[in-house]
């Protein structure tokens, strides 16, 4: 079998090489699923461009989610068998014909779910559903801001906030983006290229910031009073590549102070699923299972933004780090 190795940081023609793996037995908690697909999130474009501290060191196999069948479990496993068709969270690894993660992050799918939708409900959809209902609960009739809502865990958080009966307002960048957001039923889409968000009038319940920098700090100052400002990223790091570049962004984020959090009953919450599953298996586990309950019943629907092929990797990559595609891409083997 082969993976896909991320050999050196940069241009999407060049990071990668296609390599022989073996295949190596699970441990006596884990699984090795035979790859069918795997996804695609911002975070491994993060990491081409070497600026995502958690990957490994090069040459390294990046990746958080596959949709495949079992091939072997350890001893202890009972929950699934050799043959079914699962989506497998993986903490790297996941570029992958083979893979082995640890039990509580292997949840089965039906066998006729489309396989994009499938790995877009084990990042994307476990990051937002622990967003919003771990981290912090959105409650009816909340006001809550969803930035880069057109991306893949925006548009997790607006299905799944829409079934909490949240009032949503969303951002994106372009005018097809923003018919998107209407259709998928945010209540004031907003294009952040025409308006920006500290031009909002109505103050937030909740906002949901994947960008960081200078848009965090905005979001917090849209907060009412109890409001949480949950962030699960930084892509607004991939504009400025250099030391002065990353002094801009981390000064963009602002500096707090807990007595003003605490005055005002506000909060700043970080959301990182790595950590999650690290940590807090069993949490990641529910989150999976929440998920594909949710799917499987026909409540949340996740975008297809692209099935692409192995030799397309690049072309993948671009595309997301360009921000043209909405909604998930997948890579088949």
């Amino acid at each position: 079998m082969k993976a896909l190795f991320l050999v050196r940081n940069g241009k999407t023609e060049e990071a990668f090489e296609l390599r022989d793996i073996k295949i190596t037995e699970p441990g006596d908690n884990e699984v090795g699923v035979e790859v069918e697909a795997f996804g695609l999130n911002f975070a491994d474009v993060m990491a081409r461009l070497g600026l995502y501290k958690d990957c490994p060191p090069l040459p390294t196999i990046i990746g958080y989610e596959t949709v495949g069948r079992v091939l072997k479990i350890g001893k202890n496993i009972t929950h699934v068998k050799e043959g079914d068709r699962v989506i497998a969270f993986t903490r790297f690894g996941g570029y992958s014909q083979y893979v082995i993660t640890q039990e509580k992050a292997v949840v089965k799918i039906d066998e006729h779910y489309d396989v994009v939708k499938a790995l877009a409900l084990a990042t994307q959809y476990c990051t937002a559903f622990y967003a919003c209902s771990v981290a912090t609960n959105v409650l009816p009739g909340e006001k809550v801001l969803v930035q880069a809502a057109a991306g893949g865990v925006g548009t997790a958080l607006v299905q799944l906030c829409k079934l909490k009966g949240a009032i949503i307002y969303g951002t994106a960048g372009s005018p097809s983006k923003i018919e998107y957001l209407k259709q998928q039923g945010v209540d004031f889409p907003i294009n952040y290229n025409e308006k920006s968000i500290d031009q909002i009038p109505e103050k937030m319940d909740v906002v949901f910031d994947s960008l960081g920098g200078a848009d965090f700090k905005k979001g917090f100052n849209l907060l009412n009073q109890g409001g949480r400002l949950v962030g699960y990223g930084a892509a607004s790091q991939t504009e400025g590549q250099n030391i002065f570049g990353l002094l801009k962004l981390g000064i963009g984020f602002g500096i707090y102070h807990p007595v003003q959090l605490l005055m005002e009953s506000r909060a700043i919450i970080g959301v990182n699923m790595l950590r999650i599953a690290d940590y807090k298996p069993n949490t990641l586990q529910y989150c999976m299972e929440q998920v594909v309950a949710l799917a499987e019943a026909g409540k949340i629907d996740p975008t297809v933004g692209g099935l692409y092929g192995i030799d397309d990797i690049g072309k993948a990559h671009s595309d997301l780090e360009k921000r043209k595609t909405i909604g998930k891409l997948g890579i088949k083997w």
